[in-house]
């Protein structure tokens, strides 16, 4: 289930409309390495990092990094997981113990590391890069055991149709090459200069994080950075001032397996 925050600890920015709750970026967790050389908003942040979200579903980390200078993440583990690193500006470039070599990622280009039983890995942001780094939980009990592997996406792999003024790419999906242990799980990125319209079944929770511009949904004024999540909300219209980039994760509802976060909250 979706964790909500008490009213008494929302403020005004924290925009709920229906079923919808809006966070801006400033009510965002936030982080930073190499004295901040990358620094990071987090929709959903890790518990210690304050914020207004916290994991639900299959979705348990999301960071928007970017480096103000070119800076390296050195090498960390991971287990379990399923990470995704989606580029949205810039080059980056992706290091692991698996492969054993560096790798470049350009604007559009996707990564997936499925860390099953585990994986070393570092980073290089350029200056001016950014990314989102995407988590989601597979069910640990099972990928654990797994062997760790590594893909890179090319922008030109994923599906892209133009319907009017909206371009919709499938990064995660029918006729996408990206495959996850994670299911059910879509993801959608929009760019769009008229209406756009998102349904979704009521089994469903619908997340979308603004990469740029700003519009109207339901109402209210929605704009760069802001996160939404439409858990109850079956179909969402939105209107844009000008041109916006839109990233969507749909997820269900119920995972069918207890998740890590729902493991870490019985001891919290």
């Amino acid at each position: 289930t979706l964790n909500h925050y008490p009213q008494n600890e929302l403020n005004s920015k924290h925009k709920r409309i229906m079923s919808l709750r809006i966070i801006s970026k400033s009510q965002q967790a936030k982080g930073n390495f190499n004295g901040g050389q990358i620094v990071e908003n987090k929709p959903i942040g890790f518990p210690r990092e304050g914020g207004f979200v916290r994991p639900f579903s299959s979705l348990f980390y999301w960071a928007r990094a970017k480096g103000i200078v070119g800076s390296t993440i050195g090498l960390h583990p991971h287990q379990g997981f399923e990470i995704m690193s989606f580029v949205l500006k810039g080059d980056i470039r992706h290091y692991d113990t698996k492969t054993d070599e560096w790798k470049p990622l350009t604007a559009g280009d996707v990564q997936i590391i499925r860390a099953g039983s585990g994986i070393e890995h570092a980073e290089r942001l350029e200056k001016d890069s950014v990314i989102f780094q995407i988590w989601v939980d597979p069910d640990l009990s099972k990928t654990l055991s797994k062997p760790a592997s590594y893909d890179d996406y090319p922008l030109d792999a994923f599906p892209v149709t133009q319907d009017g003024d909206v371009e919709k790419r499938i990064l995660i999906g029918e006729g996408s090459p990206l495959t996850l242990d994670t299911t059910p799980i879509h993801i959608t990125r929009y760019n769009l200069k008229g209406k756009l319209e998102i349904a979704k079944g009521d089994d469903k929770i619908l997340a979308l994080y603004i990469i740029s511009g700003s519009g109207m949904l339901d109402g209210q004024t929605i704009e760069q950075d802001d996160f939404i999540i439409a858990e109850d909300e079956n179909l969402l219209a939105i209107d844009p001032h000008g041109e916006m980039d839109i990233f969507a994760i749909e997820v269900a509802k119920e995972t069918g397996y207890k998740t890590y976060a729902e493991r870490a909250a019985r001891f919290a």
